[in-house]
């Protein structure tokens, strides 16, 4: 297996301001609590607040009234994946760990490589035997330790989870026990996206993998619609690659359970690799927010994604990871489908190329 997708492009730099604070945040000698002061700062001036434009392009070409398009490539690694990660890199910092440990196959692990770094924490990255990423090189060039392990990305998750525990190390993995913390960290999108808009979307679409980051901002507007700060809760859309996400699966056959994919059926692309699971940590999460906001899910496949990445790219001057741009994709197919009235919709675009 070869794969050599994810962002491609990513600078991993942070302002000239961060990193005097990181110094700050690296001096032993600063007391925890002016430490963790400036570690905070520095998420705040990094992380989150990603644009959210519309897309007249969009409209125009599709027929279809107010898109927006959140762009997590605005965050310092170019993916929504830094939210976890400083979120995560903060709790660690505050519970004196010095070490953090996970397995991805890309995107994360550059993202808790550049906040350890930050914060002069030990980063080890376990990645699967047969999995070939360009992000490797950057995940060494700021720090972090990389190591392989045999098995499935799902196999590779549990057994560094266990050796987390074993050593006694902060478990960064989806679906440990700061499972919490992720979530919280993710719903902050479905917050910045109400900030604008000054109440919730008709719908929210949303890229599918382990199911997290959906899970997640549905969790978000239904704190905002509780609260009284908006008028309703969006119904959610998800979108994966064709038959090799167990969520999408599990919710197009009308399950009321994530039910895992047989492995050996899945296969990576260099385009739905971000996309895939045969097992998806936060599926049952992921499942009850597609079927409770009366949502819908897509398979898509590898050429919509390539042609509307590039149709982004040409329209709406949007350089995006093909496999982020499918829940824009199911938006539109759903449209396509029932002829949506005027109203205001937002696809989350997950990751720039």
């Amino acid at each position: 297996m070869n794969i050599r997708d994810c962002v491609k492009s990513a600078d991993n730099k942070v302002s000239s301001e961060a990193m005097l604070l990181s110094d700050i945040v690296k001096n032993n000698s600063r007391s925890l609590t002016e430490r963790l002061a400036s570690f905070e700062d520095i998420m705040n001036l990094e992380v989150g607040d990603t644009s959210l434009t519309r897309a007249k392009a969009i409209e125009r070409e599709f027929g279809i009234r107010q898109v927006f398009l959140k762009y997590e490539g605005d965050n310092p690694t170019g993916t929504q994946k830094d939210r976890i990660a400083f979120a995560q890199v903060y709790d660690a910092l505050r519970r004196q760990y010095t070490t953090i440990s996970l397995a991805t196959c890309g995107n994360y692990g550059v993202a808790v490589a550049l906040a350890t770094s930050l914060a002069d924490i030990e980063c080890i990255i376990y990645i699967p035997q047969s999995y070939h990423t360009e992000r490797i090189e950057e995940m060494q060039q700021l720090g972090a330790v990389i190591k392989r392990l045999p098995g499935t990305y799902e196999e590779v998750v549990r057994k560094s989870s266990k050796l987390a525990e074993r050593n006694e190390w902060y478990d960064a993995n989806p679906g440990a026990s700061n499972r919490a913390l992720q979530i919280t960290a993710y719903s902050q999108v479905a917050v910045e996206i109400y900030e604008v808009l000054n109440d919730a979307p008709k719908y929210c679409a949303v890229p599918v993998s382990n199911g997290t980051l959906l899970a997640s901002i549905h969790r978000g507007f239904v704190s905002l619609y509780k609260r009284g700060k908006t008028s309703r809760i969006p119904k959610m859309i998800g979108a994966s690659s064709t038959r090799k996400n167990p969520i999408i699966d599990s919710f197009i056959q009308g399950l009321d359970f994530c039910k895992d994919l047989d492995p050996d059926k899945v296969k990576e692309t260099k385009y739905n690799e971000p996309l895939i699971n045969w097992h998806s940590f936060d599926g049952e999460e992921a499942l009850h927010a597609l079927r409770n906001s009366d949502g819908r899910a897509f398979n898509i496949s590898d050429q919509r994604m390539r042609d509307m990445s590039a149709f982004l790219n040409k329209k709406e001057s949007f350089k995006i990871l093909p496999a982020s741009t499918v829940g824009l994709i199911g938006l539109l197919e759903l449209h396509e489908l029932q002829s949506l009235e005027h109203d205001r919709f937002v696809a989350v675009l997950t990751a720039k190329n």
